[in-house]
């Protein structure tokens, strides 16, 4: 039994999921994976169900959801199947290896020896960097973050980053509730929230490899979101908890 599980949302990911399943379970370290698969046309779910039957047996899961419902509420849903169980340490992956798989063991040692509460996988702190993406997507992503700590004046670089290691109370502390973001603003708000608790996060630096295989999932709303949304969050911020009744 490994005290860690790695959540991947997926929509049409079959060029890479057998990839990222492979890279995950061949890192030194015991991962187990739960794949929350929004109803992919393309048979990503069937893949992951035959090779549950294989190889990753006992270590690798699926949750089927009918239809795009949104990064925020796929990874809400692996937190509590996650919260459900044993686990102390729930990542948060994509599947087309944007996040190096190898820097699973890294976010985890940032929490379990490093004193984080969060571990963020950063493109922007130093050692950390982007491949393959386009100068204006880079200056974008690199002024959203900025924007965001101006605005909420929580001390991460990387506000966006979908690259997390969560501990086990971080989460039970927060309501679900509460986190109002569905798209990639969802990452921000889940940041916030952590912080807002007074939890630690550190910032791992990583390299950002752009997508090889299946199609970006980025839109010009997803960033809207995240500008437009974050005044609104700070503000709500002073008027209410993200808390449990067990914070």
């Amino acid at each position: 039994m490994s005290d860690s599980i790695v959540l991947i949302p997926t929509y049409n990911e079959k060029e890479n999921i057998s990839l990222i399943l492979e890279a995950v379970f061949n890192l030194p370290k015991s991962f187990h994976v739960l794949v929350i698969d929004d109803g992919s046309p393309d048979g990503t779910a069937a893949i992951v169900k035959e090779l549950m039957q294989g190889p990753y047996e006992g270590r690798l899961f699926i949750e089927e959801r009918e239809g795009k419902q949104g990064l925020g509420t796929a990874y809400i849903h692996g937190f509590r199947w996650a919260l459900a169980r044993t686990y102390t340490h729930i990542f948060e992956m994509d599947a087309d290896f944007s996040h190096p798989p190898k820097d699973l063991v890294r976010l985890y040692k940032a929490c379990t020896e490093d004193g984080a509460d969060v571990a963020v996988g950063s493109r922007y702190v130093r050692g950390g960097r982007v491949d393959n993406w386009p100068l204006d997507r880079i200056l974008l992503s690199k002024y959203a973050s900025f924007y965001v700590r101006m605005v909420t004046w929580m001390p991460v670089k990387d506000t966006t980053a979908g690259f997390v290691c969560y501990t086990r109370p971080v989460l039970e502390a927060i309501d679900f509730d509460q986190i109002k973001f569905v798209g990639y603003a969802f990452q921000i708000e889940m940041k916030f929230a952590s912080w807002k608790l007074g939890y630690k996060i550190l910032e791992v630096p990583i390299t950002f490899t752009d997508r090889v295989y299946g199609s970006s999932k980025m839109s010009a709303n997803i960033f809207n979101e995240a500008i437009l949304g974050v005044l609104g969050m700070k503000w709500k911020s002073f008027f209410k908890s993200y808390g449990t009744s067990k914070e």
